[in-house]
């Protein structure tokens, strides 16, 4: 019987670091919906070692989810949860409530619209200061923007003039037509950042 898990470097190099933040910020119990999760590497990672919190994984793509289920099957772990098929376009997310929202490397290999759509969703479902967790390079204004970042950037837009490395403040603003603030970003391995929005009692339900 073949082995259907997939596996990606970038995975294996910038799991570490983001447990560490993920071991601070997240809750210690309640529910987590992932986005894009790809290969499920970082599901299969992730969920052992947060064994009071369900972790949802979510994938667009038929191959992704063979994968994710595969790694599921592997680590057998019952807070890792059956993958979905989820479009972040769509407006019937896969949740009505959830305490955490991850999304890694998403929003810059993707049209402008599903950072909106992200946001919007997340700012539906999450409960009350609720967390928001994005991991990913991104062009920053407030400090230098490190060259490789800037060069990704150009690769991105010519393979596919609606991606790119986003801007950090143009995201904050989207996140908080829907009630998400940012709480901190943490400055990762290789140029990229963990970056945390909560969501506020006070701000919109869309």
């Amino acid at each position: 019987m073949g082995d259907d898990r997939k596996h990606s470097s970038w995975v294996a190099r910038n799991r570490e670091p983001i447990l560490t933040v993920l071991q601070r910020v997240l809750p210690r119990s309640g529910s987590v919906l992932e986005l894009a999760s790809g290969s499920g590497e970082h599901a299969a990672f992730f969920a052992p070692r947060f064994p009071l919190l369900t972790w949802l994984p979510t994938d667009i793509e038929p191959a992704s989810l063979v994968s994710i289920r595969a790694w599921r099957d592997h680590v057998q772990v019952d807070n890792l949860l059956q993958p979905v098929a989820f479009d972040v376009h769509s407006e019937h997310w896969p949740v009505e409530e959830v305490d955490v929202v991850v999304a890694m490397n998403l929003i810059h290999i993707a049209p402008w619209s599903v950072c909106e759509a992200l946001m919007r969703g997340a700012g539906r479902v999450l409960r009350d200061r609720g967390l928001l967790f994005l991991y990913g390079p991104f062009l920053t204004t407030d400090t230098p923007t490190a060259p490789s970042n800037l060069k990704f950037d150009e690769d991105l837009r010519r393979r596919n003039p609606a991606w790119g490395v986003r801007n950090i403040d143009d995201v904050k603003a989207v996140a908080e037509q829907h009630g998400l603030v940012l709480q901190e970003r943490v400055e990762m391995p290789a140029n990229n950042l963990s970056v945390v929005f909560r969501r506020e009692r006070s701000g919109p339900r869309t």
